[in-house]
């Protein structure tokens, strides 16, 4: 097998993955992030968005500030049950695409057939030298992500293949035991480029993501959206892979809700001012029915799955979400609720 192929790939994913296929007519949430350093706070807060509902929880690959991310997502996949797993994303150069492959397969193998495997190219320089790894250029990185996608495809299929890119060189036989999940274990691939990045998600992923950030899409208001979904439904006439077997979702991280203005005033002051900075075009904060506004506005450019990015251990937001975002959601939209 070599990188490459975009149409035969697109071909073999025609069929929506059953993840997505169950969201079809609905908009469903997710949770990402929240504590990272203490293990029973992490544990706890995870399996309170399971119990409240939520379709799936994400971890933070930054193994330079925190977990590593599939270290914990194993750990998580033993004491949780039904909730979908993954990474928001798995940087491609932080670990080759057979240990990846390895990872990966573990997860899904641990959890029952959970796992979601976000993956992304990378885009902290500073990290990448505290591992002591060079930082490739744009390119470089859109190339890796591509042909981490067919190697890992491709380990954890019946038959050896050949690879022939940057990341692996030889022949490779298949990763066993491999994951579990049928028909395949589904993939996201995080970004909003037009060009390159929304074709790879229609050639090769049952996912797309991209937040109001400029390192994670670019995507900052409802017509960014449209353009960039424009996009991917281009690239999927293109490949002739059917749009709608594509999840379309987007994270806004931090989101940061509470029950009055004075309330949410105090909850934003705790957040540093480093923090508030760096993250100011992809803030969600207000009160519930400001959330509501705002994922109706999303809902209608055309994104059917959002994940909500929580700052550290706010378990009011993300029970305010599922209590009075969510339904007032399926109520005005006519849509199905993450709790039917």
């Amino acid at each position: 097998m070599t990188p490459g192929g975009d149409t035969a790939a697109a071909t073999l994913l025609a069929s929506p993955h059953p993840w997505v296929a169950a969201g079809d007519g609905a908009v469903r949430f997710g949770i990402a992030y929240g504590p990272r350093t203490d293990w029973a706070e992490v544990r706890d807060f995870v399996q309170l968005v399971e119990a409240l509902g939520f379709d799936s929880y994400w971890t933070m690959d930054h193994p330079a500030s925190g977990f590593d991310a599939w270290s914990c997502l194993s750990a998580l996949a033993a004491v949780t049950t039904r909730i979908r797993l993954g990474p928001l994303v798995s940087c491609v150069f932080y670990r080759s695409p057979a240990m990846l492959a390895r990872l990966a397969a573990d997860v899904d193998r641990v959890s029952g057939g959970r796992l979601v495997l976000g993956l992304g190219g990378g885009n902290h320089a500073r990290e990448f030298a505290k591992l002591g790894l060079p930082f490739p250029s744009t390119t470089e990185r859109l190339a890796a992500v591509a042909e981490t996608v067919q190697v890992v495809r491709g380990l954890w299929g019946e038959e050896p293949f050949t690879v022939a890119g940057e990341q692996d060189q030889g022949d490779a036989g298949p990763v066993r035991p491999g994951p579990v999940q049928q028909p395949r274990v589904p993939i996201l691939i995080a970004g909003g480029g037009e060009k390159v990045t929304l074709r790879q998600v229609a050639a090769f992923a049952d996912a797309s993501n991209f937040s109001p950030h400029a390192m994670a899409g670019s995507a900052y208001g409802t017509e960014d959206v449209r353009r960039k979904l424009a996009a991917l439904r281009g690239h999927c006439d293109t490949l002739g892979r059917p749009y709608a077997a594509i999840l379309r979702t987007q994270v806004v991280v931090p989101v940061v809700l509470a029950a009055t203005p004075s309330a949410l005033a105090a909850k934003l002051a705790v957040i540093p001012e480093t923090v508030r900075r760096g993250y100011a075009s992809s803030t969600l904060s207000g009160l519930p029915e400001d959330a509501v506004a705002y994922y109706q506005r999303l809902v209608g450019a055309g994104l059917n799955y959002f994940i909500a990015g929580i700052y550290g251990n706010d378990t009011e937001t993300v029970r305010l979400l599922v209590e009075q975002v969510v339904p007032a959601l399926h109520d005005e939209a006519d849509i199905v609720s993450i709790a039917d």
